[in-house]
């Protein structure tokens, strides 16, 4: 079939490349548009703590952001000051529809530190928060400061001040990142291949690709709401997918024409081999992005539909336009060198460093195996410790007045619970009664029910924490919470609340993600190679491998080493709850590309030789460069990420280039050629009635050849 396409591109080359160039054209006009339909929305259905929060919302205006804290700190007794009350309520106006509770409008200690010096007071904002939403913070601020009394210290402070100040401002742009990361890819284009036709090919497939996404992405959003997330992911995730496949099929081109074949031959060659693979690999990449629509999100679900078209619409130009490209130009595929021929490998493969690698791991295959384990046991070990959670407020990086006011209640002694308070939403019952109620709980400091926050026959009551809302601790607390308030007409909700909904909602459906995939993925793989064992071990190494990526940005994130000597961004003790299931989504895919390329080359060789070890050789000589190659694409364009000024970008960009990076080294070039070597023969094991199911045909296993 890849064959028969191939005729059919070389005989209409020119017409399809004019038709990719229509379309192309079409996705720039496509990615302005969609850029004003994006869904900058979080939401949880059917979850307490968020249908509470939509409630509370529906009714007073206000309840899904976090409250902004009004700090205010003096000499004398705080509360003698009656002027602090008309400084919360300049605060107030200057966020139009929210409501603030604090001592002067309760009369509540809680809300006052024990040497009475301190009080704060939080001040919720009135509609829904988004990726951009506007909390008007500046305008809170200058407003609270503006009307505090002289002798008093004010400070505006709570969960979105203190990430405003630990983002550092604004990052690049989605076109600037992508503009980095076009220049990192071509720098190493210019190394893998040293001429500039084969250097332009992969971007000019990148740049079709991730406009042409765009003008899909642009149609689903008709259908179905698309979160903001995907336009990062379909320029950075797009530019190293579509480059990875180009490279795959180039080298196998110029792997022809190096062996004599002819341009159209050549092309057969590479459509049915190369193509092959990219097939393969796009189909493993899109199993891991679509897995995320069973999970009971929708703003997740869309990353993954909206992902998913990613490596689709990368496969689909690497195997028409990429073809009519080369088919254009020929063999003046190598023509136009611009670096000198020392420094790009010459011939054949095997017999460069690679090849000499894959004589050395054919030689010592346990030794390797014994390496590789050993490097990935330690960061499994960092792996295994991996908390899926929001950062608490001490651990957010910055300077200026938020982090002031986060200091000003410390020295207090007042919790830090305060930033991220438990709202309780009741509804003809009795506030007070359940203020009272829960001021009595362990993990409580006090509660309240003000006399304003009153409409409609219901009430709200606002409980401080003891403990940080992102803190193990308050885990229990809520559970209490939630406890005690059965049997009455009250809900729990707030922000804490919701955030372990989202992680409930996330991890408590994960082993249904994972086992998709793994199912998933290891048929598409025991058809693609006609084996059994070999899909088996890739599944396997591929979950290693994301251990391990756990492990990396669990030793600098959370753990903190090198995290703030390099991007400003101190221990967290846990990493933003979607970074591992994103890391997951995307690393698994990916990964599985650099294995399918080997593997593929591997079984060909098998296929013609008879002999395993020469296969495995062959295959890991003539995949060595490609593999590395297209792996510091990837991580580079990752890399780029860690730009961006939020601390959940840092994690994301950095797990994802670390994991790729990793994979195509330890995994890949030690331990997948390493263990294939040990295995021998049954590397490619597959009984008649396994083949029947997988509809292929069964090979011998017999001894292998000399």
């Amino acid at each position: 079939m890849l064959a028969g396409l191939a005729h059919v591109i070389v005989r209409r080359r020119r017409w399809v490349i004019g038709f990719w160039i229509v379309l192309t054209v079409f996705g720039g006009f496509s990615a302005s548009q969609v850029s004003k339909r994006w869904l900058t929305q979080f939401s949880i259905p059917g979850y307490p703590a968020y249908e509470t929060n939509q409630q509370t919302l529906k009714i007073f205006g206000t309840g899904e952001q976090a409250p902004q804290i009004a700090v205010f700190h003096s000499a004398g007794d705080i509360t003698k000051d009656r002027g602090i009350a008309r400084a919360v309520a300049a605060a107030q106006r200057a966020n139009p529809g929210s409501r603030a509770a604090s001592f002067f409008s309760t009369g509540t200690s809680s809300y006052v530190s024990k040497d009475r010096h301190t009080t704060f007071a939080t001040i919720y904002p009135a509609g829904i928060p988004g990726f951009n939403a506007n909390s008007f913070i500046a305008r809170t601020r200058a407003a609270l400061k503006a009307a505090t009394p002289a002798g008093v210290t004010a400070n505006l402070t709570g969960r979105d001040p203190l990430e405003q100040a630990s983002s550092g401002g604004k990052g690049p742009s989605i076109v600037t990142e992508a503009l980095i990361g076009g220049l990192g890819a071509l720098v190493i284009l210019f190394f893998v291949f040293g001429t500039l036709p084969a250097v332009l090919i992969p971007i000019a497939i990148a740049v079709a690709s991730i406009l042409n996404t765009f003008t899909l992405v642009w149609i689903l959003t008709y259908v179905t709401n698309v979160s903001i997330i995907v336009q990062f992911l379909i320029a950075l995730v797009g530019l190293g997918v579509a480059i990875d496949y180009a490279l795959l099929m180039i080298f196998r081109f110029r792997d022809e024409l190096r062996e004599g074949e002819d341009v159209e031959t050549a092309l057969v060659e590479m459509m049915t081999h190369a193509g092959r693979s990219v097939i393969v690999s796009g189909s493993t990449v899109a199993v891991g992005l679509l897995s995320m629509v069973l999970l009971p999100l929708p703003f997740i679900r869309s990353i993954g539909i909206g992902g998913m078209l990613i490596p689709a619409v990368s496969v689909l130009a690497a195997i028409t336009l990429l073809p009519a490209l080369l088919a254009v130009l020929g063999t003046r595929i190598n023509s136009l060198r611009v670096f000198p021929r020392r420094f790009i490998d010459q011939g054949h493969p095997e017999d460069g460093l690679w090849g000499r690698w894959a004589g050395l791991v054919m030689r010592r295959p346990a030794p390797v195996a014994i390496v590789g384990i050993g490097i990935v046991a330690v960061l499994l070990f960092f792996g295994l410790q991996l908390n899926p959670s929001e950062a608490q407020a001490r651990d957010l990086p910055g300077s200026g007045d938020a982090i002031a006011g986060r200091t000003a209640l410390a020295d207090a002694g007042i919790s830090p619970g305060a930033m991220k308070p438990f709202v309780v939403l009741v509804h003809g019952g009795n506030a007070d009664a359940i203020a009272a109620k829960l001021a009595a709980l362990p993990g409580i400091d006090g509660a309240s029910a003000p006399k304003q926050w009153r409409k409609s026959g219901y009430a709200l009551v606002e409980a401080i924490p003891s403990s940080d809302g992102a803190s193990k601790a308050v885990r229990a607390t809520i559970s209490n919470t939630k406890a005690a308030l059965v049997g009455t007409d009250a809900s729990l909700g707030g922000v804490a609340p919701e955030d372990r909904d989202f992680v409930h909602a996330v991890y408590g459906n994960f082993p249904y993600v994972l086992g998709f995939v793994i199912l998933l993925t290891y048929l598409l793989l025991a058809r693609a190679f006609r084996s059994l064992i070999l899909p088996l071990k890739a599944v396997v190494l591929n979950l290693v491998s994301l251990g391990a990526a756990y492990g990396i940005i669990v030793f600098i994130f959370q753990q903190g080493h090198g995290s703030a000597a390099i991007w400003n961004v101190h221990a967290t003790q846990s990493i933003i709850p979607w970074i591992p299931l994103m890391i997951f989504a995307f690393l698994f895919g990916l990964s599985m590309d650099y294995e399918v390329f080997m593997l593929t080359r591997m079984r060909e060789a098998y296929d013609e030789t008879g002999d395993t070890r020469a296969a495995i050789a062959l295959g890991l000589a003539r995949t060595g460069k490609l593999v590395t190659s297209a792996a510091l694409i990837l991580m580079f364009a990752f890399f780029v990420l860690s730009s961006s000024p939020g601390v959940d970008i840092k994690q994301f960009g950095i797990g994802l280039a670390a994991g790729i990076i990793f994979d195509a080294t330890i995994i890949r070039a030690l331990l997948v050629p390493a263990l294939m070597r040990l295995l021998g023969r049954w590397n490619w094991w597959l009984p008649k009635r396994a083949a029947r199911v997988l509809l292929v045909r069964e090979p011998p296993l017999a001894s292998d050849a000399a």
